[in-house]
């Protein structure tokens, strides 16, 4: 008779069996297809679950989950002490008998390569399939965190948005290896000794897409978009350091966030050699606040800034921001994209090399509004003589002509220093 003997999963067996979880796992395995919480959730809530115990010690444990017919085996754990004893092979009989009674006839698992548990499987005539592959897609909001995202003013970006961020490559490659990547791999970036980021600042002038940067990251990631407007920190009876400390209190209970500040020296502005100043609660505030949201995972704070030089300078410390990243004004191949990006089909009846021409000083918030009344101005001419002519290039730049441009000489030459002095890559 064995030394162990099997029986049904209890709840007061949870601290046993995530310690023999852990043990059954090597610390190079790859991430396993159900996660220690989804299967305990599992077992305590009546899924099959069969447990091996040595007299008070749980040994070994097999978790079951049924869908239809069909019943997915989610763990199979073993102590490192048991292994090797037939114990699996048991728990795996024990655990088909419960299913079948529950209407299950094909028994399926999944498990990463030479998981804990292939053995036995392979021992009770389970048939290993070579020739498919396995999809995964994570929900970064679960139902808790809902009601709290709502509140918050949080939402969803889609992926597509960093497709849509047409030209401003160099930009894109930088945020994407330095931000993206880390944080989307972070067992990779492990591997190499990269620390994902916690922080970052945008910088350049207005209407160079730092705001759409960062809802493009959140897309990327599948992180909730938090927006926080400096402005909107203050109500009758709260002071804005308290308004701030309770927004980064709430955001603390998501399981993960991309947190926004646009025009963030409003509230990290240079502060003056006057104590009573009020900027200078604020600004302390935000200081002490960082360090605190940077200890969570999952987490990503990404400042905006048209100044980085109004910024206060134990604001921009290494150690609060890990990146400093200049957003500038588009290039040529960045109009040309842009513009064909708004243009869409129209673009082959269009000399779109004119366009980029003529919008040396366009950002491309600038870009999206000539294109715009441009093709107004078609859409109305059509409207009024109906001859079915399609938007020319004298429309577009008629509009171009008509749009004032946001970048000037000073504000390039500013941004070019901050360039040189300030960035953080």
């Amino acid at each position: 008779m064995p030394p162990w003997r099997l029986r049904d999963f209890h709840d007061d067996d949870l601290d046993q069996a995530i310690s023999v979880w852990d043990q059954s796992r090597e610390p190079a395995e790859a991430s396993p297809a159900f996660p220690v919480s989804e299967v305990v959730s599992a077992a305590r809530g009546g899924q099959p679950a069969v447990v091996a115990v040595v007299d008070d010690q749980l040994v070994g444990m097999a978790v079951a989950q049924i869908s239809g017919e069909r019943a997915w085996i989610t763990m199979i754990a073993l102590s490192s002490r048991w292994r090797h004893r037939g114990i699996g092979s048991a728990l795996l009989t024990e655990l088909e008998q419960r299913v079948r009674a529950l209407g299950a006839r094909r028994v399926s698992a999944l498990l990463p390569e030479d998981a804990t548990g292939t053995a036995a499987l392979l021992n009770c005539g389970y048939t290993e399939r070579t020739d498919l592959r396995y999809f995964d897609r994570i929900d970064h909001v679960g139902p808790a965190d809902t009601g709290l995202l709502t509140a918050l003013g949080g939402r969803i970006m889609g992926q597509r948005l960093w497709d849509e961020m047409a030209g401003m490559e160099a930009e894109k490659r930088m945020i994407e290896r330095r931000i993206v990547l880390p944080l989307a791999q972070p067992d990779l970036a492990a591997r190499y000794g990269v620390s994902p980021p916690k922080a970052a600042i945008l910088f350049g002038p207005p209407g160079t897409g730092k705001t759409s940067f960062a809802k493009a990251v959140a897309g990327r990631l599948g992180w909730p978009f938090i927006e926080i407007f400096p402005s909107r920190l203050t109500a009758p009876d709260v002071t804005m350091p308290n308004a701030l400390r309770d927004m980064f209190a709430d955001l603390n209970e998501l399981d993960a966030a991309v947190v926004f500040i646009d025009e963030v020296e409003e509230i990290a502005g240079s502060r003056s050699g006057i104590p009573s100043d009020p900027a200078h609660g604020v600004t302390n505030e935000l200081l002490k606040l960082i360090p605190t949201f940077r200890q969570h995972d999952e987490r990503l704070l990404i400042c905006a800034t048209n100044s980085v030089r109004s910024l206060d300078s134990a604001f921009l410390r290494p150690g609060r921001f890990d990146y400093v990243i200049p957003v500038g004004p588009p290039d040529d191949a960045a109009r040309k994209a842009i513009w064909n990006r708004y243009l869409g089909a129209l673009a082959d009846g269009v000399e779109v090399d004119k366009l980029v021409e003529a919008t040396a000083m366009f950002t491309p918030a600038d870009i999206e509004f000539a294109a715009r009344k441009g093709a107004q101005c078609a859409f109305e001419r059509e409207i009024e003589f109906r001859r079915g002519e399609p938007p020319r290039t004298d429309d577009f730049l008629a509009a171009v002509a008509d749009t004032r441009p946001t970048l000037t000489d000073a504000m390039l030459d500013e941004f070019n220093e901050d360039i040189a002095m300030r960035t953080r890559l």
